[in-house]
């Protein structure tokens, strides 16, 4: 667990850096404001913060490097606790954290990068995690005939009202999204997009992730889940703007940048993990999206479809000119990502991924044999007759240990409870196979060498 973090926060340093990261060594990082402060109290470290604070006012980088006291400024603020400064979530002061952060790393990024680092610290926690907490309410042990046919979104809707903070958060973002200004401005977005932002940091994920992320089996429940952020106010708009563009003035913010660059750290496709997520983890990613809602970049369900999921932000790649290619890689990072598809799939059908450690101990004993389980299909889609009441199962089983059983809700969970998979790596164990026999032409070679032996 330690290597896993070790490796994850150093992909998180900028790979941007004139020097990079390995040369001036990696240290455990602080979140900025600590940084900010343990800086200050040294005269080096906070002459050169203040003489790189003047440097990036209204100049770029390049502009900036080419002035020698600013470079100067750089390279020692690079040694400094500042360098390798985090912060988290939802913080007490996460403004001023990211403005701290932003003010080192805008000098180190050479122009306008498409993936940018995110500033925020690794996320260790897993859906397992949230599925234990939500099975207090999510109908545990129910009959998967009856959960087949209730709308999972207003079961979420009617369990965040039996929590006072989330039904408090919930009233108020609903009352000032749905307030018309007046009959040619609909809602103040702003103020709806605070709100929304308020009731997404400070009320915990097993509510929110239930409303966002509800499974569906028909279109009513799929609109209620579409509604979930009152997009009418707080995402569609009467044109779509460019994406690029759209990027653009996200990044004018610290805070959206901030949501953005994390959603992509978290939620970028790849192809070399087992989830399609880079840290194989599926929290990390629902996190990062639920992030950004509340900002200019606010992504929601694009219809009321039942069997499929589609989210994007609002806007199209209309007019990019020559950028047409670099914005369609943008939008499809919403639209059209498997990684964010399959955490959403997983969180509606209240299954995780367990991920057995790099490098497990060898055992000479045998796994035991285990009837055939079907695993979870690639495509699985959120129409599955399960619903919430496959993650008692799910969190059941990884508890208590696998026991043959050929139940559907058991074949839902994934096909680490009954095989071995390498992380990194397509190749699986399956329980029944031992080792391999020793090859009859190495038997007869020897059996050869040793009566030549005897003869002489």
């Amino acid at each position: 667990m330690i290597s896993f973090s070790d490796e994850t926060l150093r992909s998180l340093a900028s790979p941007s850096s004139p020097q990079g990261p390995e040369l001036h060594g990696w240290r455990p990082p602080v979140d900025c404001v600590r940084a900010n402060e343990l800086c200050a109290a040294e005269s080096n470290c906070s002459s050169r913060y203040r003489t790189l604070r003047q440097c990036l006012a209204g100049r770029d980088r390049n502009t900036m490097l080419a002035n020698k006291e600013c470079q100067a400024a750089l390279e020692v603020l690079q040694e400094s606790p500042l360098y390798d400064c985090r912060c988290k979530r939802g913080m007490k002061k996460e403004l001023q954290c990211l403005q701290i952060y932003w003010s080192i790393h805008l000098g180190l990024t050479e122009g306008e990068e498409f993936y940018e680092a995110s500033p925020y610290e690794p996320v260790t926690a897993r859906l397992s995690d949230i599925f234990r907490l939500a099975s207090i309410f999510s109908g545990t042990g129910a009959d998967p005939a009856v959960s087949a046919k209730s709308n999972h979104c207003l079961d979420a809707a009617k369990a965040c009202n039996l929590n006072d903070n989330c039904k408090k958060l919930r009233s108020s973002y609903i009352s000032i999204c749905n307030r018309e200004i007046s009959p040619t401005e609909r809602c103040n977005r702003r103020k709806c997009h605070k709100a929304l932002r308020q009731f997404f940091d400070r009320v915990p994920s097993e509510y929110t992730y239930r409303m966002l992320f509800c499974s569906c089996q028909d279109q009513a429940c799929a609109e209620r889940r579409r509604q979930t952020i009152l997009p009418s106010c707080s995402y569609e708009d009467k044109e779509k703007p460019n994406c690029l563009e759209l990027r653009s003035l996200c990044r004018t913010d610290h805070l959206c940048r901030s949501r953005l660059a994390d959603f992509h750290a978290n939620c970028r496709a790849s192809y070399q993990t087992l989830t399609s997520c880079p840290t194989d983890n599926y929290q990390a990613c629902l996190g990062s999206y639920a992030g950004m809602i509340g900002f200019d970049i606010t992504p929601n369900y694009v219809d009321s479809s039942p069997t499929g999921i589609v989210v994007s932000p609002w806007c199209s790649c209309r007019g990019s000119g020559n950028m047409e290619e670099e914005c369609e890689k943008f939008l499809k990072d919403f639209t059209e990502n498997p990684c964010l598809r399959n955490a959403i799939q997983a969180f509606g059908n209240g299954t995780d991924v367990n991920l057995s450690p790099k490098n497990p101990p060898f055992q000479a004993t045998q796994a035991p044999r285990i009837d055939k389980t079907p695993s979870l299909p690639d495509d699985l889609s959120d129409s599955t007759s399960l619903g919430t009441s496959v993650i008692s199962t799910c969190t059941s089983v990884q508890e208590q240990g696998l026991k043959a059983n050929n139940s559907k809700e058991l074949s839902m969970c994934f096909t680490e409870l009954t095989t071995n998979i390498i992380p990194g790596s397509k190749r699986v164990i399956k329980p029944n196979s031992g080792p391999r026999r020793a090859r009859p032409s190495a038997a007869l070679t020897a059996a050869s060498f040793l009566m030549l032996k005897l003869a002489l």
